[in-house]
C-alpha cells in the first residue's frame, strides 16, 4: 500500500537526522518545516527526507494539514504521524501498518502508558482524557498522542478545520468520529527525557476545553439527529 510518513517539525535541528533516518527503513518520509529558525529542513534532506517548508511559523495543525494536501495529491492511501523530537519511536511504524492492512481503520492512535509520563503531564493529560471522553461519549485512551495512521478520507475530511496548532489532533478525533469513520488504538512505547516543548501551557488549556466544549455540542447534534430519525 501507498502509505507516506509525516513529520511536523519547528527547530529540530539536532533531533530530526535519527528520527528520519529511522522512519525511511519503513516508509518514504515528507518533513514539513514549520518555520524553523535553524537547520532543521537542510539536515532533514541530508539523510532522505522530503522537505516541505511553510513560512513563517503556522503551528502543528497547519503543518499536518499542509502534509495531508501533498500526500493526497500524490495518491497516498494513507499516512503515519510521528513527532521530530524523539518522543514517537519510528521502529514501531509496523505496528500502524498490520493494524490498517488487517482492518482498514480510518485513524490508528499510539496509546502511551501513562503511568510512564512524568507526574505534572500525567496529571494534566489524564483530567484531559477523562473531560474529553465525556465530551465524546466514549472513552478515549489517548487523545494527545501525534503518532497515529490517517486514512486518506480522513485526510480529506480534516482539511477544513480551523486549528492551526495541537488542538488540530484532538479535533481529527472528533471528525473521525462525526464522519462514521472507524478509530482504532495501537500501544506504543512512552519516551520522555526531559525534552522542552514548544506548547504555551495557558493558552494550551484555554483552547483544549474550547475543543470540548465544541465537541460536546457536535456530539450532542448527532445524537438529536439519531434520535428525531427513530421518531
Amino acid at each position: 500500500m501507498k502509505i507516506l510518513a509525516i513529520i511536523p517539525a519547528y527547530n529540530e535541528a539536532e533531533r530530526i537526522q535519527p528520527v528520519v533516518q529511522d522512519s525511511l527503513e519503513h516508509l518514504p518520509v515528507l518533513v514539513v518545516d514549520d518555520g524553523s529558525t535553524d537547520a532543521t529542513a537542510e539536515r532533514a534532506r541530508q539523510v532522505g527526507a522530503l522537505v516541505q517548508s511553510q513560512r513563517p511559523n503556522q503551528g502543528k495543525g497547519a503543518a499536518l494539514k499542509a502534509g495531508f494536501r501533498r500526500a493526497l495529491d500524490e495518491g497516498y492511501q494513507a499516512v503515519v504521524t510521528l513527532d521530530a523530537d524523539g518522543q514517537h519511536d519510528p521502529a514501531e511504524i509496523p505496528k500502524f501498518l498490520e493494524a490498517y492492512q488487517s482492518s482498514a481503520v480510518d485513524l490508528i492512535i499510539g496509546a502511551r502508558d501513562y503511568s510512564q509520563i512524568p507526574l505534572v503531564r500525567r496529571f494534566s493529560n489524564s483530567v484531559g482524557r477523562v473531560t474529553f471522553s465525556w465530551a465524546l461519549g466514549q472513552f478515549v485512551p489517548d487523545n494527545q498522542s501525534g503518532y497515529r495512521l490517517i486514512s486518506d478520507r480522513l485526510m480529506a475530511a480534516t482539511l477544513s478545520s480551523r486549528e492551526q496548532g495541537f488542538q488540530f489532533e484532538v479535533e481529527m478525533i472528533v471528525t473521525c468520529v462525526e464522519s462514521g469513520f472507524s478509530l482504532g488504538w495501537a500501544p506504543i512505547r512512552t519516551i520522555y527525557a526531559g525534552e522542552s516543548s514548544h506548547i504555551d501551557p495557558l493558552r494550551h488549556i484555554i483552547e483544549f476545553f474550547s475543543v470540548v466544549i465544541a465537541t460536546r455540542r457536535r456530539i450532542r447534534r448527532i445524537d438529536l439527529t439519531i434520535e428525531e430519525r427513530k421518531t
